[in-house]
């Protein structure tokens, strides 16, 4: 089996460990291709992605282009030569780009496909409570996540697990699966197979404002996921009313109790130093929130500075 040379191509640090394993093995890595350094924090500093960190700590050689169309891009990674390019949570290839090697170009995605195309798989995951998830490897084409499949991988989610922790099960499972792909097309042994059409059910859409806000006129169970599905990153969140005043609070943790309750739904109480909110099949306590302008904090620290009146909710969207 000749060793391949390949361009990888990420941004975030659930790259890491899949580049990581490709260092590890017999295949050359000639470039690796992230996004620009962006600012930010308070002080608006340019800071570089996880993956060009990486990379230039193992002596690696990276490209930050602005414009993947731009013809210069195109003929440094052509002269780069590359058999393969591999992608791991990056942006969407032109064509001038993916059809660039010569055995191919696919991409590590988190989800078994064809379920969960698009920006955010693990998440979406989580909040439509599935038992299961995966990895699947798949040459790029002209669509988002549609092209013939190489490879698959699977895990189950465990029952309380957030999009963090199961973001890590799924980078160490990545790693493995680009090392059994690249392996497959270096020996020639490739079986690919197209994608069977998907239901709209089972897409993966960016999160955005308005999919992360909470519903409190949903049942608890389905809050309690939506919670941990979008932790630790963006985080659900919801408007509070309290005292005459409409606050953002972010919601980091939460319990549900399956109890009736003759409350509206949104509605706030307190009970043993707890924050209890009113849902149509029962209870959910807040263990964890963060008010603006402040760190997260418990139920409990966060009542001993400050009050909630009785009439206080949480708003429905």
């Amino acid at each position: 089996m000749k060793p391949l040379r390949i361009i990888y191509m990420g941004t975030p640090s659930f790259a890491i460990s899949p580049l990581q394993k490709i260092l590890d093995s017999k295949h050359k890595v000639v470039a690796v291709v992230t996004a620009p350094d962006r600012k930010s924090g308070r002080g608006k500093k340019l800071t570089p992605s996880p993956i060009k960190v990486f990379s230039q700590e193992h002596g690696l050689q990276v490209l930050q282009p602005a414009n993947l169309k731009d013809p210069a891009l195109i003929s440094q990674l052509r002269a780069l030569a590359p058999d393969v390019i591999v992608v791991v949570a990056f942006r969407m290839l032109p064509k001038e780009v993916w059809s660039l090697p010569t055995k191919g170009t696919f991409n590590i995605h988190a989800s078994l496909l064809p379920k969960y195309r698009g920006a955010a798989p693990i998440h979406w995951a989580i909040i439509n409570g599935e038992n299961e998830t995966g990895v699947t490897t798949f040459f790029i084409n002209e669509q988002i996540d549609t092209g013939e499949i190489i490879a698959q991988k699977s895990l189950a989610i465990h029952l309380e697990e957030n999009t963090g922790q199961l973001s890590n099960r799924l980078e160490k499972l990545g790693a493995e699966l680009a090392i059994e792909t690249l392996n497959l097309i270096a020996s020639n042994q490739v079986k690919s197979i197209p994608q069977p059409e998907n239901e709209p059910e089972s897409l993966a859409p960016k999160l955005t404002r308005e999919n992360t806000q909470l519903e409190w006129n949903q049942r608890g169970q389905g809050i309690e996921r939506k919670v941990r599905g979008l932790q630790p990153f963006p985080c659900a969140w919801t408007i509070l009313s309290n005292n005459g005043q409409l606050l953002y609070c972010k919601i980091h943790e939460v319990d549900f109790i399956e109890r009736k309750q003759p409350l509206e739904d949104g509605q706030i109480f307190i009970e043993n130093q707890q924050i209890m909110v009113a849902v149509p099949n029962g209870i959910v306590h807040v263990k964890r929130l963060q008010l603006p302008n402040k760190k997260p904090m418990s139920d409990k620290e966060l009542l001993n500075g400050y009050s909630i009146d009785t009439q206080a909710f949480f708003e429905n969207p």
